[in-house]
């Protein structure tokens, strides 16, 4: 975990370095509103990352942000087993990403499945999501 204050960076290089630092292998990069001395609102910014690509990360960081530094922490991580499967809704075919894990299984719908259908069929989200998820629980039944 890479981490810096900012409290003099704008919005929009806020959304820059994300897009940078996911397309540089960045396992994740999310943003904490703080209160740094003076009582300056500011920003974390936190970067989750592979420890081998620890002075890649934090070169854009120092690159693209304002800080003049940042830290380091060495967290261990458990990760889920994942596959895709292909379920078939009403409206077409959706993906479900499958995570395992010591007997803990989970069936996450695609949201880019998932959108595609609702902006083509003009219907809510949340009902291709739901037929999705009928579906998978349709498929696990006969498992």
């Amino acid at each position: 975990m890479i981490e810096a204050n900012l409290d003099d960076q704008t919005g929009e290089g806020l959304g820059y370095v994300m897009d940078v630092l996911l397309e540089a292998g960045a396992y994740d990069v999310f943003y904490t509103p703080i209160q740094m001395k003076k009582n300056r609102p500011a920003t974390k910014l936190t970067v989750l990352g592979n420890v081998a690509e620890k002075r890649a990360l934090t070169q854009l960081i120092l690159k693209e942000t304002s800080t003049i530094g940042v830290r380091y922490q060495t967290w261990h991580r458990t990760i889920m087993k994942r596959h895709f499967i292909t379920v078939e809704t009403p409206y077409g075919a959706v993906q479900l990403k499958v995570a395992t894990y010591d007997g803990v299984t989970k069936q996450t719908p695609e949201y880019a499945d998932c959108a595609r259908l609702a902006q083509q069929f003009h219907i809510p989200l949340r009902t291709v999501y739901q037929a999705a998820t009928v579906a998978a629980a349709q498929l696990n039944e006969e498992d």
